[in-house]
């Protein structure tokens, strides 16, 4: 499915993080991704994340998955809703709607999230940290959006108790829209929403965006730096000299304890290395396409010898930083590829593209059938088995 009335330019340039926008049906011919019984099949699988949330007498219930089946026959007349995380990784249809929003950088994207809710159901009034477009499959939802800007929420935004959800204390609805199937509701980070499903048989389709908080960039960095220094690596001054006062740490002897620090913080070559591993780390990672017996390179070679396509893991992560000397790093789950020359090409190819035909001068290339063998055998990408 492709977008076809939408303007990236003008939605990236008004739109992206700055205010919410309803896009009516946009697609060539929509069409619902995921059957509902499909959804709460997935809710019952021990590797699956989800959650079931009931709404009854102003009281939000939580049960996480997985589901036993029966479940789904006692659920009641209260209004109900099933959250169901990463079906991306598990139906390649459901991961097809995120390749029309790859304007956005790979490793900016999270995951897609699905929701089944019942007349009335939803997930209360809440916000995110995070861009997410909700792209309504089945049914009709009613979205209400609070305040943008300045209006928008942040930490000192008013909670309600609740262990398991953020619901907003006190929301204040400043637009309001009822989006029919194939209609799309962009939400930029700590804009408020609330969706209400009118009728039965409502299916949205989350595409949620990572944004790191600079608490978690610092704290993981720091574990990853710390890792990689020894007890040897230690403050000196041999060129000591006696001072007035013993109880005084001077200006420079703070700025060489400071510069311990600051110069391992700020190797940009070593924190682009870190992340990238870091951020193609996959979240879910139990969607495992390695080969039973390890592949030699030889017998890739051979299998490559046709016009065959492989196809990405839609579990793997794959990024790319380009270094100073025109090589590449390639990231590809939390696994660090240096790329030079010939597979250079190659792993830009493997990051813009889920489907992709080798080109045979790679064949022939040991250090592309290298890479390719060593993907495949990590369980990156497989053969695209729909030839």
């Amino acid at each position: 499915m492709h977008l076809n009335k939408f303007d990236v330019d003008v939605f990236l340039q008004d739109y992206w993080q700055k205010r919410p926008l309803l896009i009516r049906n946009p697609w060539d011919a929509w069409r619902n991704p995921l059957d509902p019984d499909e959804l709460a099949g997935l809710a019952c699988e021990d590797e699956v994340e989800s959650r079931l949330i009931m709404h009854a007498q102003k009281t939000w219930k939580v049960e996480p998955g997985p589901l036993p089946e029966e479940r789904f026959d006692r659920l009641g007349k209260a209004p109900w809703t099933l959250l169901v995380q990463a079906v991306d990784q598990a139906v390649p249809d459901v991961a097809a709607l995120v390749a029309p929003f790859r304007f956005v950088p790979n490793w900016r994207i999270d995951d897609v999230m699905v929701s089944y809710a019942s007349d009335g159901g939803g997930v209360g009034p809440h916000f995110d940290q995070y861009d997410v477009f909700l792209i309504q499959g089945l049914g009709r939802r009613r979205w209400q959006v609070g305040g943008s800007g300045d209006a928008a929420c942040n930490a000192d935004t008013e909670l309600l108790p609740h262990d398991d959800l953020r619901l907003i204390a006190k929301f204040e609805p400043v637009e309001e829209w009822m989006l029919e199937p194939g209609d799309i509701l962009y939400v930029p980070p700590r804009v408020a929403h609330n969706g209400v499903a009118v009728g039965d048989d409502c299916m949205t389709y989350s595409i949620g965006f990572r944004a790191p908080a600079r608490s978690e960039l610092i704290a993981h960095f720091c574990d990853h730096l710390l890792a990689e220094i020894t007890d040897d690596d230690r403050y000196a001054d041999p060129g000591l000299r006696a001072q007035e006062n013993p109880g005084e740490i001077t200006a420079e002897v703070l700025a060489e304890l400071q510069g311990m620090i600051t110069t391992k913080l700020a190797d940009r070559v070593a924190f682009a290395r870190w992340f990238g591993t870091y951020n193609t780390t996959p979240k879910y990672p139990d969607v495992d396409w390695a080969p039973q017996e390890p592949v030699e390179t030889e017998t890739m070679r051979r299998l490559l010898a046709g016009l065959t396509t492989l196809r990405r893991n839609p579990a793997s992560r794959f990024s790319f930083v380009r270094t100073v000397s025109g090589a590449v790093s390639l990231f590809v789950d939390g696994a660090c590829f240096e790329c030079t020359q010939e597979t250079v090409a190659f792993a830009e190819q493997l990051c813009r593209q889920d489907r992709f035909l080798v080109d045979p001068t790679l064949v022939r290339s040991v250090p592309a059938i290298t890479l390719i063998t060593q993907l495949f055998n990590r369980g990156s990408f497989d053969f695209d088995h729909a030839d």
